[in-house]
């Protein structure tokens, strides 16, 4: 290919690119936003008098953390099932019946009159949710090579962080409403049919496959082929390749993934639940702790999108996951350390916020490309995904009322596990250098954007170099 044929290559790319951008990315990541807010918004109406109305006053709190952590339960259990399945169904449609259930579901716990009603929406919205939050990692890796993976998941992943900043701003005007109801049961219905709307319209707007959607002319849809083969190959039509989900769950990589996606998820978790309740701890009003959750969220979204912009450029993960667990970790021990400072733990949450989200972004990123194949990525994602959820369980457990305000077991443990997530990083990024050093020794140097044979070994394959 000539110095021509490879600028008129790189101007048709970037057009493409810039074409699924504006197709994919707004509906994908305004399906997150509302997903998450779905998912957190427990944490607001906690403010709002649910425990009152629902849950019998909760003095412990003890009520309110098992209908926060219900939802992990149904989501853990589903995700790996659910993203295979995903393989074999046109992903417009999946993801967008994926996000009319969980928005009715969402919309429906307005609706409680009882703990056992509020569990079982909760249940719901899990699985639903459970096809949604693994499946686009998936999807993305369809039509994004490794250079562009990281800044786009971390375009939608970021708008976790949005929807944090959001819903704290959703819930600081749903306070002040003046309604014949509980202002709790309003978020919970503002914040909720956004979602069902939003899943028709991915269902009508969204590309399926490279290689089947119309939303291509047919010069494009060989070119975003070609991009799907960079360094990989990919899978063509609807099928699933039962020997790498056999391998998937028998690489330890995976699992030490879930080790560090299980101290991330589990801030996270605690985070989203509990951060309008921390700061109330520094002597704010409801109200007032509600928009506070604001400012964290806002730095967050710029923090993971220059650190995932970085990431794509360098082609580096380890490193930036290995600064966003230690700071996140530092954030903790902040809170622990400075109990009576109100600057330095309002302080220690924009350390926490930004270092678990970017944790999270990367981390998905990494093993989007590093598992090889589509479906070892379809089991191995949902895999580490469902590991990491685990923590969002102990996350959602680790801020009982009666333990406010210090919160040092809390804070304790959450230090503890992203320092681990830490030390596993570290591990990962060494072997991934290794491993990719023996290969060029014994196999030979790999040329870069040439098609790799992926289908029997997956990351496996002789000419398949990982992402460290």
């Amino acid at each position: 290919m000539d110095l021509d044929e490879k600028l008129d290559r790189r101007l048709e790319e970037r057009y493409l690119v810039r074409k699924l951008d504006r197709r994919i990315l707004p509906i994908a990541c305004l399906m997150y936003l509302f997903a998450y807010l779905d998912r957190s918004n427990l944490g607001n109406a906690r403010l709002q008098g649910l425990p009152k109305d629902v849950l019998g006053g909760d003095p412990t709190g003890k009520r309110f953390d098992w209908v926060n952590s219900v939802f992990f339960f149904s989501y853990i259990l589903c995700q790996v099932p659910a993203t295979i399945l995903a393989k074999l169904i046109p992903p417009r449609l999946w993801l967008g019946c994926a996000a009319i259930g969980w928005g009715i579901c969402s919309t429906l716990m307005s609706t409680s009159f009882n703990q056992a009603g509020l569990m079982v929406a909760r249940i719901g919205l899990g699985v639903f949710e459970a096809g949604f939050g693994p499946g686009i990692p998936l999807y993305f890796s369809l039509f994004y090579t490794k250079h562009e993976l990281g800044l786009r998941l971390a375009y939608w992943f970021g708008f976790a962080a949005v929807a944090g900043a959001f819903g704290g701003l959703i819930a600081f005007g749903v306070q002040h409403a003046h309604v014949g109801f509980a202002n709790w049961r309003l978020l919970f219905i503002i914040e909720g049919i956004p979602a069902v709307i939003l899943g028709l319209i991915a269902i009508a707007f969204l590309p399926n496959r490279p290689e089947t959607t119309t939303f291509l002319t047919e010069e494009e849809r060989r070119l975003a082929l070609a991009r799907a083969n960079c360094d990989t190959s990919g899978d063509i039509g609807y099928h699933i390749n039962k020997s790498h989900i056999v391998d998937a769950f028998k690489d330890w990589r995976i699992y030490l993934g879930g080790v560090i996606y299980f101290g991330a998820n589990a801030a996270l978790a605690s985070i989203s639940a509990f951060l309008p309740t921390i700061i109330k701890t520094l002597g704010y009003t409801d109200a007032r702790a509600q928009l506070l959750t604001v400012p964290p969220y806002a730095v967050t979204a710029v923090v993971i999108t220059i650190s995932s912009w970085s990431s794509d450029r360098l082609l580096i993960r380890g490193p930036f996951i290995t600064v966003s667990t230690a700071i996140g970790g530092t954030g903790y021990l902040l809170l622990l350390t400075a109990a009576h400072n109100n600057h330095v733990q309002y302080f220690a949450t924009f350390c926490i916020v930004s270092g678990t989200y970017t944790t999270i972004g990367l981390v998905i990123a990494w093993y989007a490309h590093n598992l090889g194949s589509e479906t070892k990525r379809a089991t191995g994602t949902p895999l580490y995904m469902a590991i990491g959820q685990c923590g969002s369980v102990l996350g959602s457990h680790l801020f009982p009322a009666a333990e406010g305000p210090r919160y040092i077991k809390g804070f304790s443990v959450l230090a503890g596990l992203l320092f681990l997530g830490t030390i596993c990083t570290c591990i990962l990024t060494i072997h991934y250098l290794h491993e990719n050093a023996r290969r060029d020794r014994v196999y030979g140097k790999h040329v870069p954007n040439t098609r790799v044979d992926t289908s029997d070994l997956a990351d496996r394959a002789p000419g398949f170099r990982y992402v460290a």
